[in-house]
């Protein structure tokens, strides 16, 4: 059992607060990684996850793209931490939590990616034009992203 998962039996449904990482991951032809989730179903985000006991963010950050994505990052660079109301979310097993997370982009990567069963429906490289529907929090992510490098989504 993890550490939200005993966290949670111990508390139920109540709001909680988590810290997660995520990270944009552009390859050589400036096109970035999504994930289509399983959880919630069907919906395109920023590979990441939250982050277990005794983990720095950038440690989770790398272990989560190592476990959804199959790929070693280098260095990363940190885009903004993102947090308030706006990142509350409601389970629809009823568990409630407001996430704090810290967004990471990196050009260094190792690896081919491929698709953890266990989490993605699809892992594949966009283009900037071609971006699916995001989940609406790592919408945001990615438009700080852009703006901060000069960018427009379209």
């Amino acid at each position: 059992m993890g550490y939200i998962e005993e966290l949670r039996s111990l508390v139920g449904h109540r709001p909680l607060i988590f810290v997660g990482s995520v990270v944009i991951v552009q390859d050589s032809n400036d096109r970035i990684l999504l994930q289509q989730r399983k959880h919630p179903f069907g919906a395109w985000g920023i590979p990441g996850g939250l982050m277990e006991l005794g983990e720095t963010a950038e440690d989770t950050a790398r272990r989560e793209l190592l476990e959804e994505a199959g790929i070693t990052i280098g260095e990363l660079e940190l885009i903004d931490v993102f947090s308030g109301p706006q990142n509350f979310i409601k389970a629809p097993n009823g568990d409630e939590f407001y996430v704090v997370t810290i967004a990471y982009s990196t050009r260094s990567f190792t690896g081919q990616p491929f698709i953890n069963d266990a989490e993605s429906l699809d892992l594949k490289f966009f283009d900037l034009q071609e971006v699916p529907e995001l989940v609406k929090s790592h919408r945001v992510i990615l438009e700080r992203f852009l703006a901060k490098n000069n960018t427009l989504l379209r």
